[in-house]
């Protein structure tokens, strides 16, 4: 072989009959990591005899052929005449004194004919990477570049950051332990180790306990397509073309290793986590504590009033001696007349018998006299009181909406464990094959612990479960007093305020704690195929409020537990075909927006008329018989003149204007999928959900402020917290840190530091204020009509 000098260029000529031998001898000093670059190039583009290179070292061989030859989508080839590759380095030795090393490059070819070529080998001086130290480099899809970096002694974990000002050509950063070869080509940089793909930016978080030596090697790939990017592949190539594309493909990068979090930023931010939620434990017990001071001095000076007049046996304006038989939310009627004589009482158990005992199932029959039982004339009455709507048995009532208590915990059971190991598949096939591109972190503030990728997003979530498991703490409390009244057959509780039923608020509660374990599930790997995982059961606490807000004045004909829930079911059914179909098939949307309209103005027909609306009704009183063929056309007749002609204002006024705006806002949202074709698609549901519920709220409020109702101090304050949380959450909600609608690459364009204890980021602050929102919305219901519990139920409006 040649003796060969490092810097020197070689050029020669090949071919079948003649190959050069290169030898590059060089000392390596003690402790000494020497790393040599390999330049070659070749003006041949002939592919049938393509010059080859063949590097010998002390352990290991490298080898490549000019052109080289990557391979895209659809098998497109690109070729390269200029090849730069930097050699396996050798380990240091732990010998005392320098150490001779050798190289030999051997340059062949099968050609008949001569093939030029050059031959450039240099020492890399700037081969190991240092903390906090930017460094710059250019890399091509035939030149690719890596480089050692070693942790420090104090140093347990730190951050890969790497920038690059264009978005393209696409490229790959990589970590691999310190293992000969080097997988540094587009094809093979998958093979081994942690990697991503990068557009204008990448993170990856790198632990010593994953590397022995504690050392590493970064390693930079440039993609020869940039179709994994998002990009598209170059028009300008068709079919085989020989071509260099060295200069079109080049990318400055810039990489700097910073040290990550320490083990004690853990610990303060588990505490900080759990003491924020616990603070609310302690303020509930200190306005518990309050109220019931409050309380037991009002019932003090009240007894004592009645005790200085002589009236302790008729202590409410209604006798305390109520017969067991009188009606569960209905009064006495006597000093009532005209329609208001329609809600005399039903029989009933005795009160305090509200156990799970075996009853009657809710029917349309009730035990009442003829003209009282026609639900048609009670419910279709112009101006309705809550006794109206009151009057079934409490048990049986209680009962039904006990049901979507226990019916959310099978439900929660047997949707969370398929979840729960669908997401630790994720995590371990993130684990095992390295390829971060399948989950969507924000890489610059994604914390591992364990086999945790992003431990943040995981402990973020504890608001959720914290919160609502204090949510159902709150409800227990009222419903063990509600029962305690009961029992003693206190009149208030009996025929005054807003009939008590907790079934609903229970499964309320479980719902939110629902939605922290199924949102850190989601955040274990969050993708486009697991989003639905987040939402589920955002959907049902949007649905559960709303039937809890309906059900508050219409406690007798609000929906079943079964109903609502085949309807939460169709609901994430149309989710998940919306994430398979609902990017580009438009047949999706037109029937998508097809069944929400119709659907809107079913559900709008059923509330309008109080459920007592039935096609077989309107069909029944029509002059002709069901088999005559012009039935359609004469029934719309029918409606034109009843319901045209000959009315000059709907009958429920109130009514009438809340589901006139509520249909135009679901058909804006129908008419918005439909022209729009929105990727997000289980976001748009909630979207539909969420505007639906403030709607209704603020129907609700409005219409109870009109009726001339107050706000007590606790509501009005957990209402205004619930704004002011509420846009704060969504502030941060709307600060974009990841987004799988686009290319893992391009997602991490929009990755940004931590913002909070530097542990959080902004998705987590909006996993705490939306926890915190949740909570407060959820006592705004709950505490909404307390100025009621003095009001008798016949002085009480339906609306």
């Amino acid at each position: 072989p040649a003796p060969g000098a490092f810097g020197h260029v070689y050029r020669g000529a090949v071919n079948i009959s003649s190959e050069r031998v290169y030898a590059f001898a060089y000392r390596s000093e003690p402790g000494q990591v020497d790393a040599v670059r390999v330049y070659v190039n070749s003006s041949s583009e002939n592919l049938q005899y393509p010059v080859l290179f063949v590097v010998r070292q002390q352990k290991g061989v490298l080898s490549w052929q000019v052109p080289l030859i990557f391979r895209g989508l659809y098998q497109r080839t690109y070729n390269y005449q200029e090849v730069s590759r930097t050699l396996c380095p050798s380990e240091p030795t732990p010998e005392t004194r320098p150490s001779e090393q050798i190289i030999f490059v051997d340059v062949a070819s099968m050609a008949p004919f001569n093939i030029a070529y050059e031959l450039l080998v240099t020492r890399l001086e700037n081969f190991q990477l240092e903390t906090n130290k930017a460094f710059n480099f250019t890399a091509s899809p035939s030149q690719p570049q890596y480089f050692l970096y070693k942790f420090p002694q104090d140093v347990d974990s730190v951050i890969i950051n790497v920038v690059s000002d264009a978005a393209y050509p696409c490229s790959v950063v990589s970590v691999q332990d310190i293992v000969c070869p080097v997988y540094d080509l587009d094809h093979n940089v998958e093979f081994n180790g942690v990697y991503q793909s990068m557009t204008k930016q990448a993170a990856i978080t790198v632990q010593r306990k994953d590397f022995p030596g504690e050392q590493f090697f970064v390693v930079f790939v440039i993609k020869p397509e940039d179709y994994a990017c998002g990009g598209s592949v170059p028009s300008s190539i068709h079919g085989n073309v020989n071509r260099t594309w060295n200069l079109q493909r080049t990318k400055n990068l810039q990489v700097t290793i910073v040290p990550s979090i320490k083990k004690s930023v853990y610990v303060q931010a588990m505490f900080f986590s759990f003491l924020s939620f616990l603070s609310f434990y302690l303020g509930s017990v200190v306005v518990a504590f309050v109220h019931y001071i409050s309380t037991d001095m009002k019932l003090t000076v009240w007894v004592c009033f009645l005790a200085g007049s002589g009236m302790m046996t008729s202590s409410h304006p209604i006798s305390a001696s109520t017969p067991e038989g009188s009606s569960y939310g209905a009064i006495d009627e006597s000093s009532s007349s005209g329609a208001r004589q329609l809600s005399s009482p039903e029989r009933r158990a005795p009160a305090g018998s509200d156990t799970d005992s075996s009853v009657e199932e809710e029917s349309d029959f009730d035990t009442m006299p003829e003209i009282e039982s026609d639900k048609n004339i009670i419910r279709t009455k112009v101006f309705l009181y809550l006794s109206d709507l009151s009057r079934k048995d409490r048990r049986i009532v209680s009962k039904k909406y006990k049901i979507y208590f226990w019916n959310i915990i099978t439900i929660a059971v047997f949707y969370a464990l398929p979840v729960i190991q669908l997401v630790i598949t994720y995590q371990t096939v993130v684990n095992v094959t390295g390829n971060q591109d399948i989950c969507y972190y924000n890489f610059l503030c994604a914390h591992p612990l364990g086999v945790l990728s992003a431990f943040n997003n995981i402990l973020s979530n504890v608001g959720h479960m914290m919160l609502g498991f204090l949510f159902l703490l709150i409800v227990l409390r009222r419903d063990i007093l509600h029962r305690r009244a009961m029992e003693m057959k206190d009149i208030y509780t009996l025929d005054y305020g807003i009939p008590k039923h907790f079934g609903l608020f229970y499964a309320m509660g479980i719902a939110l704690m629902m939605e922290g374990v199924l949102s850190a599930c989601y955040h274990v790997c969050p993708n486009y195929s697991n989003f639905q995982f987040d939402t589920s059961f955002m959907y049902m606490i949007a649905g559960l409020c709303m039937l809890k807000l309906y059900q508050t004045r219409h406690p007798d004909i609000n929906a079943s537990a079964y109903s609502a829930y085949a309807s939460f079911a169709v609901v994430i059914s149309l989710a998940v075909l919306g994430v398979v179909f609902g990017k580009n098939d438009m047949w999706f949307w037109v029937i998508f927006s097809l069944i929400h309209i119709l659907g809107s103005l079913a559900l709008s027909t059923q509330i309008y008329y109080m459920g007592r609306f039935k096609i077989s009704d309107v069909l029944a009183v029509l002059p002709f018989p069901l088999t005559d063929m012009g039935i359609f056309r004469r029934a719309v007749m029918v409606l034109y003149t009843d319901c045209i002609q000959q009315c000059s204002r709907p009958m429920y006024m109130d009514r009438m204007v809340l589901l006139i705006v509520g249909n135009l806002v679901n058909w804006s949202f129908a008419i918005f999928g439909l022209v729009y074709r929105p990727r997000d698609f289980a976001s748009y549901i909630l979207g539909i959900f969420i505007c639906n519920l403030l709607l209704y709220l603020a129907f609700y409020i409005i219409m109870k402020l009109r009726s001339s109702e107050r706000l007590l101090p606790i509501p009005m304050f957990c209402i205004v917290a619930t704004a002011v949380v509420w846009a704060a959450a969504l502030y941060f909600f709307f600060q974009t840190l990841s987004s799988w609608e686009e290319t893992p690459a391009e997602s991490r364009e929009k990755n940004r530091p931590c913002i909070l204890l530097g542990f959080f980021d902004d998705h987590d602050v909006w996993h705490f204020l939306s926890a915190a929102a949740l909570f407060f919305s959820f006592l705004v219901l709950l505490t909404l009509d307390d100025d009621l519990d003095m009001v008798r139920r016949d002085k009480i409006p339906v609306f």
